[in-house]
């Protein structure tokens, strides 16, 4: 396996789960908010404990606005960053009940095969990303509560995209290699087997 290949992947499953920390953080602490902010209003508890009440409101309690375009904004990029160490390591679910009895050749020519369909609809998604983000670019298009740019979410999906299909042409090269060659370079060292 390539280092840079392993290296580029493991940047980007970090970065990755960096920002998935960060929205799990951010959705936490908006719900709570959210929660609280609830609570202080509630009839009851504005008649029977009005100093609770008044202490939450006070404090400012309540969700974090915008909360959901952040997370819009910042989630396929996450889910695309996981995507080059699974697929380096193969550790996408596989369901081997026909292909289990199958000679090793055949089995390296299903790989094969399903990594360049894997690299081509991940080329297909990033093209369609560069599409989109071009045109959130040049509309100005804003979200509601923030004003947000929201050419923000694409680049950001685009990026993810992108080191996902490097990764997926990669995989799909050295499949191809495995299969004309016989040389294992990309071991199923991971993953789940049904």
């Amino acid at each position: 396996m390539s280092v840079f290949m392993l290296r580029f992947a493991r940047l980007f499953a970090y970065t990755g789960g960096i920002v998935l920390t960060a929205l799990v953080i951010l959705t936490t602490v908006s719900v709570t908010g959210r929660g609280l902010n609830t609570l202080a209003h509630l009839n009851w508890v504005e008649v029977y404990l009005p100093w609770l009440s008044q202490w939450l409101l006070g404090m400012g309690v309540a969700p974090i606005n915008g909360d959901f375009e952040l997370v819009e904004n910042s989630i396929a990029f996450a889910i695309f960053a996981f995507l080059p160490l699974c697929q380096l390591y193969g550790g996408h679910a596989t369901v081997d009940i026909f292909t289990s009895g199958l000679p090793k050749s055949a089995t390296r020519f299903l790989k094969a095969f399903w990594e360049l369909l894997f690299a081509a609809m991940l080329i297909l998604i990033t093209w369609r990303l560069y599409e989109g983000f071009l045109g959130k670019l040049d509309n100005n298009e804003i979200t509601y509560i923030l004003q947000i740019p929201v050419w923000y979410g694409y680049l950001a999906s685009l990026i993810g995209a992108g080191g996902a299909s490097l990764v997926g042409v990669y995989c799909a090269y050295a499949r191809l290699v495995e299969l004309f060659t016989g040389r294992v370079l990309l071991e199923q060292t991971e993953g789940v087997d049904h």
